[in-house]
């Protein structure tokens, strides 16, 4: 069926007028848009759904969401029958989030589903916490994270306050499928909904604290600037801070007001520079020890601080995880809480570094598939058994414990200024805390490249990509022989010097290729599974002996890097 097709088939009385008559100027005016539009269906994947906001098939919208929401009304009312069945609706900053956010309720209480819907837009970790806090069945966040503003998304929790794994997330996306325009009930009962709000924020800023804080050490003279850029932890973050002994909280206010537009940025992703330069420019004002910035849905965190020249320096997620991670495994240690049975979650295309850290302190550090959601499962499946202590990705997550099942920035941001408090009571800084870290265990250095390629023929090329990755791995990489290709999606590890493939099948398949070098470099290649774009995560290491090693030695590495890019022709 064409995109036209498929087009009209939106002009029936099962869509209201207003989005006839888009679909309809769409047809009429010949717009490009109109085949982008219709051309495929937006996919209910494991991660949920991430697009463009508009009319169509491959749009979020009304009747896209409808349908997520009345297939997993289906599926609760399936597991849970003859049960009170409760879902906790929370919503960001972006257009239309409030409105889909009303629109998932009403689907939800039309089936007879109580909802716990949040007022005003709130952190997704928040949401996390209440699905699980409340004892609710499921949760539904309406986020496009760091996405630019005309994208919006949906992803869905289960019980446990973890995004849906295996099993329910293929029985949901069946349900989803399976699940018509036609069939969608949109005449909520507003009876079935609680709403909540500053009540549950203090609820779960307490449980941060709880989980998040060791010591008490230097918190009135830590200098902290903080940014929502225009995000949801307006709401949570600052109250935070002050509720766990901060003082000196400096906010960059054109930023603290939410806003779908993100009029500051060009980008709210705290993983790029730009999205921090107004705190960086706040921090000289006011000489901040600590700039913290979040994503508009508050799960991700961009941290800089002082470097060795006493200039403020953007952290990667590596970098940040590693210093959180040792400095908890530290103070477990020194409290006497490690008993042989802990662990650390991380994943598959973070850095290796985690593993020499879980060893350091004898824990074990679990690697799952890309996202938070695999850590949520790690706990999950060990509960009763083993002990989680925190978890971490490269993408600028990290959480804390395991009351929260998604990565968390409200938690993290409090362990973060505790340990710079901590540091700067101790005449030293966070960034050379983490050197002192990289002494005891090696240095390592990562970088990331990310290749957009939008629409269908976009698509198709990143798709070529990776066969071609796949077919025809590389023998060499910055002069150093490739020893290990791993295939998460082929589930088979391929040893090149031996010419020989073993089964690797205990982390689900993924598209994700990873080489491993003789030196210990590592390079992961994967496609994003919620923007049009191919990820290559480069990490390369040595060892240093003392501060004075450090930049030359980073030089170094940087410089290995682009080797490594030239090769595989980047």
């Amino acid at each position: 069926m064409t995109s036209t097709e498929q087009a009209k088939l939106w002009l029936n009385d099962t869509f209201d007028t207003e989005t006839q008559e888009q679909v309809q100027k769409l047809i009429d005016s010949k717009s490009p848009d109109l085949d982008d539009s219709f051309y495929k269906s937006l996919e209910f994947g494991t991660g949920g759904m991430r697009g463009v906001m508009g009319v169509g098939t491959n749009r979020l919208n009304k009747y896209t969401l409808g349908q997520a929401t009345q297939g997993l009304a289906n599926y609760l009312l399936q597991q849970f029958a003859g049960e009170e069945i409760k879902v906790a609706i929370a919503y960001d900053v972006r257009h239309n989030s409030k409105e889909f956010g009303k629109m998932c309720a009403d689907v939800l209480t039309a089936n007879g589903i109580k909802v716990l819907l949040f007022k005003e837009c709130r952190p997704t970790p928040e949401l996390s916490f209440t699905v699980r806090e409340k004892d609710c069945n499921a949760g539904i966040v309406l986020t496009a994270s760091h996405n630019p503003p005309e994208y919006n998304g949906y992803k869905v929790y289960w019980n446990d306050g973890a995004q849906i794994v295996p099993p329910h997330d293929s029985a949901i996306i069946n349900e989803v499928q399976n699940t018509k325009f036609d069939q969608i009930k949109f005449n909520g009962n507003d009876d079935l909904i609680e709403w909540i709000g500053e009540k549950q924020d203090d609820i779960y800023i307490d449980a941060c604290i709880e989980n998040s804080t060791y010591q008490n050490i230097g918190k009135d003279n830590l200098n902290i600037v903080f940014t929502s850029i225009h995000g949801t932890t307006y709401a949570t973050v600052p109250k935070a801070l002050r509720k766990a002994g901060f003082k000196k909280i400096d906010l960059v206010q054109e930023q603290m007001v939410p806003s779908g537009n993100f009029p500051t940025v060009e980008s709210p992703n705290p993983e790029e520079p730009a999205a921090l330069q107004m705190a960086m420019d706040l921090a000289k004002i006011v000489n901040a020890d600590i700039v913290i910035g979040t994503d508009p849905d508050g799960d991700r965190l961009g941290i800089a601080v002082r470097n060795l020249e006493n200039e403020m320096q953007l952290l990667n997620g590596n970098q940040c995880n590693t210093i959180l991670t040792y400095y908890i495994l530290d103070q477990w240690k020194r409290r006497d809480k490690l008993k042989g049975n802990e662990f650390i979650g991380s994943t598959i295309v973070t850095s290796d570094i985690f593993f020499d850290i879980a060893k350091r302190f004898g824990v074990e550090c679990k690697s799952g598939l890309t996202g938070f959601k695999w850590i949520g499962k790690m706990i999950r499946d060990t509960e009763g058994t083993q002990k989680f202590i925190c978890g971490g990705e490269e993408s600028f997550g990290f959480m804390t414990g395991d009351f929260v099942r998604d990565k968390d920035s409200c938690g993290s941001i409090l362990l973060a200024c505790e340990i710079a408090a901590f540091c700067k009571a101790h005449g030293k800084t966070m960034y050379q805390y983490l050197i002192e870290i990289y002494r005891d265990l090696g240095l390592y250095f990562e970088s990331l490249t990310s290749i957009t390629k939008k629409g269908r023929d976009g698509a198709e090329e990143i798709k070529q990509m990776m066969v071609d990755f796949r077919e025809n791995p590389q023998k060499e990489l910055a002069g150093s022989k490739v020893t290990e290709v791993k295939d998460y999606q082929e589930q088979n590890c391929l040893y090149l010097q031996e010419n020989r493939r073993e089964v690797m099948d205990e982390i689900p398949k993924s598209n994700v290729l990873i080489y491993y070098t003789e030196d210990g470099s590592k390079i992961c290649i994967r496609p994003s599974g919620t923007e049009p774009k191919i990820k290559f995560y480069f990490s390369v290491k040595d060892k240093i002996e003392s501060e004075a090693d450090f930049k030359a030695k980073l030089v170094t590495l940087d410089e290995k890097i682009e080797l490594i890019k030239k090769d595989l022709k980047l």
